[in-house]
């Protein structure tokens, strides 16, 4: 059914404005009580056996929503509501932003895919620290909180923009990410070199313990799947030496060749980065490397490609204990979540894991 309205109705849009148009929907019926609980019971039945460890904390399953959806913290509950097991908000800036000159969003539809260059249009980080204060939850989530770089900031003064972001809303993140692997603010991607990386991580590390310390709120950082494999291995070595908690791999891809794109060729040569079916190898390669590199010492998070169970259990195989998907959702609709959640449980009560803990990164253990 969705299915059909996506291409009777959805398709004829420009993306960004079906995405806000169906995203205002979300959060409309998120506020009418009888209408949420209808929704999350259809859209939302929770899974026992996919119970779900990270970071200490305690989710209903492995799969949420990856960040770039809800970049301004306004719709937690209304995605908690369609099955979500955690939903990480942002990229949010150090200071407001409206992102890069529209038309910057673009479907490949023949692909299953997405190229975007938002460039982080989000309200900044005290208006969104000031929505997460003030937020009732009617949903029980686990909030991640993403945070990038301002792009007018210039790449010396980047630490002291990441710090900024990261004391006004460390206090209602439960886990904080650093994004330095967009490929759409200048100079960001530079950060992930490790010179770069430790100051800035060790500084973000040091402004969430100053800002938070009833707890310790969990740093991850995002990279991307661009980054060759010596890199790969460095970010690797400098998690595990910094005590990070976690690595989500990956973000977007600036690669075109070699990906098998269909869709025309206008579409393809637009720049900013693509999501979707089409980095699923890719996403899936970084996060085998990565898990062959730190193992269980740290948390990995796996997004980047994943359409179905059978993606979100590759991933778990292959290393990820938590799995995001985005671009998917916007071709799958409402019951994204619910078929996914469906189908992992299938797959591990047919497997020879008692649980998806036991699962993470078996594949890669076998071949070791």
């Amino acid at each position: 059914m969705y299915k059909i309205f996506f291409s009777l109705f959805f398709k004829r849009l420009d993306p960004e404005q079906a995405h806000h148009l169906a995203f205002r929907w979300i959060r409309l019926a998120a506020r009418v009580p009888v209408l949420r609980t209808f929704l999350a019971a259809a859209l939302a039945p929770r899974h026992k056996e996919l119970r779900t460890e990270a970071f200490g904390l305690r989710m209903h399953g492995p799969f949420g929503l990856a960040a770039g959806f809800d970049k301004n913290a306004v719709g937690i509950d209304g995605m908690a509501m369609l099955g979500f097991d955690h939903v990480e908000i942002g990229t949010v800036t150090g200071e407001p932003q409206p992102g890069n000159p529209k038309q910057r969003l673009f479907r490949l539809v023949e692909d299953r895919a997405l190229i975007n260059r938002m460039g982080f249009n989000n309200d900044g980080s005290l208006r969104v620290a000031a929505r997460l204060a003030s937020r009732t939850p009617v949903f029980k989530t686990v909030v991640g909180v993403n945070i990038g770089k301002t792009k007018v900031v210039p790449e010396e003064e980047a630490v002291a923009d990441y710090v900024k972001s990261a004391e006004r809303l460390a206090p209602y993140a439960d886990y904080l990410v650093v994004n330095v692997s967009s490929p759409n603010t200048p100079g960001l991607r530079n950060l992930q070199a490790t010179e770069a990386l430790r100051p800035l991580l060790s500084a973000v590390r040091e402004a969430a313990d100053g800002a938070v310390s009833a707890r310790r709120v969990p740093l991850l950082v995002k990279i991307a799947p661009d980054l060759a494999d010596e890199d790969i291995d460095a970010v690797a070595d400098l998690a595990v030496e910094l005590g990070l908690d976690g690595i989500i791999a990956t973000n977007t891809t600036i690669a075109r060749d070699g990906l098998g794109l269909t869709s025309g060729p206008a579409l393809v040569k637009e720049t900013g980065g693509l999501s979707g079916a089409p980095l699923k190898e890719r996403s899936l390669e970084v996060l085998r490397r990565l898990y062959a590199r730190v193992g269980d010492r740290i948390t990995l998070v796996g997004v980047g490609g994943v359409e179905n169970a059978e993606d979100a259990w590759q991933r778990i195989l292959a290393g990820a204990t938590l799995v995001q998907g985005y671009s998917a959702f916007i071709y799958e609709g409402p019951f994204y979540a619910r078929a996914l959640h469906k189908g992992l449980a299938a797959r591990l009560a047919t497997s020879p894991y008692t649980t998806l803990a036991d699962a993470v990164g078996a594949d890669v253990r076998k071949t070791a």
